[in-house]
């Protein structure tokens, strides 16, 4: 009954997070997915995310654990004893006897060196932290989704153009069949436009194959049973283009210190770390412990007093105070102390690595920014001049102002500056969105 309580709970939440975002939830059976669909089912299947959210389960154990440890605990104990004895005078006999005990007894730490609170604050430290691990998990499986998405746009882009540019041959070879016929050209023009129109077929049979590939990327990395029934949205990105970005790296730097999850995560490693220094020193102070109980206990040997009788009257209430003070111990306690201090320096080397890492990508993301730009402005300049001397080199063609072979160098120049042209467009996206990343910028299109 509460399995399926919960379970209802679970999908009313569900619910009530896609009607409040405006996602909608896209299961294995859709057909149109959008790039947040896409991130959304991939977050709920992927493994290393799921590993990450039980990490951070068993460290909601570990919180609740070091709180509990600092309350007394409470034991009852029963014991009952069976005894023999022979008795005098009598040749193989025996007389039997039995007893009870009844005890409850309790201890609280009254010190121990701080140990047990600093346990409870590493122990919240550590669940902060793989709370940031679960972010960071889930951003870098976001970012291969929309690395796999564009790539996906890309490669449906690359079929339209192939598709066109077959189109507009299939019409050139036509022509060139009818001048062939009235002899206009010779027949190896005729072939040489022929032979074009079979190398752009090949083009987007490799066109087809590559978006195959991409489509396929993109669902295994969903975690996505490969399916033909899958389609995604695609979005208008005029406005994601060459937006004339500067960025300064030094400045995203300092702001993306302030919110990554990776920072996060471990300057909380770190500081639970020296956290463990503490509490290895606190081995060598000694621990004061408050201990009280109860014991009463009734045996069959005491004559003249009924069950109730002897356990009232044997009813006897302790308290006292335990002190352990700690002289020789092989050494184990200042080795734990230096463990814990070389673990406090490891863990400020992670931090210095991690953030050493996000500098060099981010100075990375801002020099791909400004090279995709410039990139995508020449590709554009250069396709406008080739489109337009194969738009001239059509028409003079058409007249039969020049051959078949002029014209398919013009033809195979504006072939190749589109897909430069389309490369370059996506690139400059694509870096857009890695900026974007570090700058805190939710991953959209």
């Amino acid at each position: 009954m509460r399995t399926i309580i919960r379970h209802i709970s679970i999908i009313g939440i569900i619910i009530l997070y896609f009607s409040n975002s405006g996602v909608s939830a896209q299961t294995a059976d859709s057909t149109q997915w959008t790039l947040q669909d896409c991130i959304q089912y991939a977050l709920k299947k992927n493994v290393t995310v799921r590993g990450s959210e039980l990490t951070y389960k068993s460290n909601t154990v570990q919180v609740n654990q070091a709180r509990a440890n600092q309350l007394p605990s409470l034991n009852a104990s029963v014991n009952q004893h069976f005894s023999w004895s022979k008795n005098n005078g009598i040749s193989n006999s025996y007389s039997g006897a039995n007893s009870t005990d009844y005890g409850v007894n309790s201890s609280l730490t009254l010190f121990n060196g701080a140990k047990l609170t600093n346990a409870v604050k590493q122990a919240d430290l550590n669940l902060q932290s793989s709370n940031y691990d679960i972010q960071t998990n889930k951003e870098t499986v976001s970012l291969n989704i929309l690395n796999a998405y564009l790539q996906v746009l890309y490669a449906q882009e690359a079929v339209t153009n192939a598709r066109n540019q077959i189109q507009s041959t299939k019409g050139q070879v036509d022509l060139a069949s009818e001048k062939l016929s009235l002899r206009v050209i010779s027949r190896s023009d005729y072939l040489q436009v022929k032979s074009e129109l079979a190398s752009e077929k090949l083009t987007l049979a490799n066109a087809e194959k590559d978006l195959a590939i991409a489509r396929l990327n993109l669902m295994q990395m969903m975690e996505l049973p490969v399916t033909d029934n899958f389609h995604i949205i695609r979005p208008v990105l005029d406005s994601l283009v060459n937006q004339q970005r500067n960025p300064i790296p030094q400045d995203i730097y300092l702001k993306a210190l302030g919110f990554k999850p990776e920072v996060k995560s471990v300057e909380l490693s770190k500081q639970s770390a020296a956290l463990d220094v503490n509490i290895a020193k606190a081995g060598y102070l000694p621990r004061l412990a408050l201990n009280a109980g109860v014991n009463t206990g009734y045996t069959s040997l005491q004559t003249g007093n009924d069950y109730r009788t002897q356990l009232s009257d044997q009813l006897t209430p302790s308290v006292g105070l335990s002190l352990s003070i700690p002289i020789f111990d092989n050494r184990q306690v200042k080795s734990n102390v230096e463990l814990a201090q070389i673990g406090t320096q490891n863990a400020e080397l992670q931090e210095i690595d991690v953030k050493n890492q996000l500098r060099k990508e981010i100075e990375q993301a801002c020099t791909d920014v400004k090279s995709a730009q410039i990139e995508y402005e020449a590709s554009v300049e250069k396709y406008d001049a080739a489109n337009e001397s194969y738009l001239v080199a059509e028409e003079k063609y058409r007249q039969g102002l020049i051959n078949s072979v002029d014209f398919l160098v013009q033809k195979t120049n504006q072939i190749t500056a589109q897909s430069n042209l389309l490369q370059s467009k996506y690139n400059l996206i694509f870096s857009y969105k890695i900026l974007d990343f570090y700058s805190g910028v939710p991953l959209t299109l």
